[in-house]
């Protein structure tokens, strides 16, 4: 008999996700006719089904499920460039930040929206890996006279005073439309762009942001969905950035995590 990393709801689960995600919008939670760019990226709650994918994940993997944190002051952590950053869900057992999650949608407005929420998603880790470096999740806080950086913390995780890092994962659940779908021109006036961006979709580009995110060791997964407009239906471009894959390598995670206590 083969164990599952996943509970067998998992798809299930993940299904009504996505269908909470477009209720809540259709509900008028967020009203998709205002032109507001930044609320069809953020969309306030109706990225919560989300959360009870992770509780679910959590569960299975045999921890406790008040490990799972989602009310806004207890989703805080300092930061290293800025006091402290609100997470959408955090996974803390014994003292211990096992998990962070960072969950994105985006409907519309592809072109205004797509280089902010790259410059957010890089910015968020830089921030956390560095302040992981300095002791921010574990213990006191160390001063920077205490940490001997022979080489940058921000793309070198392994060298953090933790040798097990927390999990952090970044969703992206993306409206799959003909604009998101659709070739875009890149702008090159002075250097060439590299070779993958050229005439890339924004879903195309999404996708190259996830893998990169994770190649970087920026993010320990990180996810991109398309999600046709008004539909429960979802599906990833790759094996590698998809839901599946992001909470079947964040199980393995939590399943060592449990082993450990």
């Amino acid at each position: 008999m083969t164990a599952s990393l996943l509970p067998t709801a998992f798809d299930q689960l993940t299904q009504q996700a996505v269908h909470t995600f477009w209720h809540s919008r259709n509900s008028g939670s967020v009203n998709a006719s205002s032109g507001d760019g930044r609320t069809a990226v953020v969309g306030g709650k109706n990225m919560d089904g989300f959360i009870d994918v992770v509780r679910a994940v959590v569960k299975h993997c045999g921890l406790p499920e008040d490990s799972v944190h989602v009310r806004k002051s207890k989703v805080v952590l300092p930061g290293f460039f800025r006091a402290t950053k609100n997470w959408d869900v955090l996974v803390v057992h014994r003292q211990r930040l096992l998990g962070v999650f960072e969950f994105k949608s985006q409907v519309g407005s592809f072109g205004n929206n797509f280089n902010n929420r790259s410059e957010e998603v890089i910015g968020s880790a830089a921030d956390l890996w560095v302040a992981h470096h300095h002791g921010a999740y574990g213990g006191i806080p160390r001063s920077r006279r205490q940490v001997q950086e022979y080489s940058p913390a921000l793309l070198n995780p392994v060298i953090q005073s933790d040798p097990r890092p927390p999990f952090l994962a970044w969703l992206m659940l993306l409206e799959e439309c003909e604009a998101s779908l659709r070739s875009v021109r890149c702008d090159e006036p002075h250097f060439p762009v590299f070779e993958e961006f050229r005439d890339a979709s924004y879903a195309r580009r999404y996708q190259i942001l996830c893998e990169r995110l994770v190649e970087r060791q920026l993010y320990s997964a990180a996810a991109l969905e398309l999600t046709p407009t008004g539909k429960d239906s979802h599906r990833a471009l790759s094996p590698a950035t998809s839901i599946r894959n992001m909470f079947s390598e964040f199980a393995g995670r939590m399943l060592a995590a449990a082993q450990g206590d």
